[in-house]
């Protein structure tokens, strides 16, 4: 299967020209910061001149412990994000759940997201597919990058073969991730590839109560990922990151996502001059 570029939104191609950055905070904490980093990111991609979708989510279902921050839901995390993208103008990407969160999500963002541990979902993908939005599957932490094949077989089934992979690590014994880079462009034969950055940098359960994280090492599973070639980089980014509700432990400063792009640009310019 041929890699295919599409539209994300009107204007914004992936898998055409530089890569794509999805970025914003893990979780919609409130209306005004929701607003507030997606205007700060407008200004980081005009400057850098980069391609953005504002990423933020309306539930985390899947948070270590039930006393967790879970967002604001689904009907008030949808206004919020519907607002986000008529204030900015940006293109707008969330997770969603089940079947019926498709459905009602593609009426307002521009991408669904399936999280990783719902990425053999069979119902939630053929949904997704169904509304004919732009998919982005994360690979779960238990799959081998081969596997994916047949999560995009279950999405184009539905005539939708508007689908993007992303890495985000592989279970490595208890309470620690590993990314395998050969998993990038085994991936990147069925569909574009994103790389994500922030949650490639966690230690799942390793708080006890909460997931841990490696944030430091960030720039370095980041720049590897560019020098294999990827379409998109997925960046998790907080105004505050050590007081976030969710993934304190991994998510970016504004200031160091600024810092990242140029390198990662760097890193993709100088790939694409060895491949001529």
């Amino acid at each position: 299967m041929s890699i295919e570029a599409f539209e994300l939104a009107e204007g914004l191609t992936i898998a055409e020209g530089g890569p794509v950055f999805i970025a914003g905070p893990c979780v919609i904490e409130s209306e005004q910061m929701a607003i507030d980093v997606a205007g700060r990111l407008v200004e980081i991609a005009e400057r850098l001149q980069v391609s953005l979708v504002f990423k933020s989510s309306f539930d985390k279902a899947n948070r270590s412990s039930i006393n967790s921050f879970r967002g604001p839901g689904l009907d008030e995390g949808l206004r919020i994000l519907e607002k986000v993208k008529r204030t900015t103008g940006l293109a707008v990407l969330t997770d969603v759940h089940d079947p019926d969160q498709a459905r009602a999500a593609a009426l307002v963002v521009d991408v669904l997201q399936v999280p990783a541990f719902l990425c053999r979902q069979t119902d939630l993908l053929l949904a997704c597919g169904e509304t004919g939005s732009p998919v982005n599957v994360k690979k779960g932490q238990f799959l081998a990058a081969e596997d994916m094949s047949n999560v995009v077989d279950k999405i184009s089934s539905t005539g939708n073969r508007k689908i993007m992979l992303t890495e985000r690590g592989s279970s490595f014994g208890y309470h620690n991730l590993v990314v395998d880079m050969r998993g990038l462009p085994v991936m990147r034969r069925m569909a574009p590839v994103v790389f994500d950055v922030t949650h490639s940098l966690q230690l799942p359960g390793g708080l006890g109560h909460a997931t841990g994280g490696a944030r430091d090492f960030h720039p370095h599973l980041a720049r590897a990922a560019a020098a294999v070639g990827v379409d998109g980089f997925f960046v998790e980014v907080h105004p505050d990151p050590s007081n976030a509700l969710s993934d304190a432990t991994t998510q970016l400063s504004l200031v160091e996502f600024e810092r990242l792009v140029p390198q990662l640009l760097a890193v993709n310019s100088a790939i694409e001059r060895v491949d001529r």
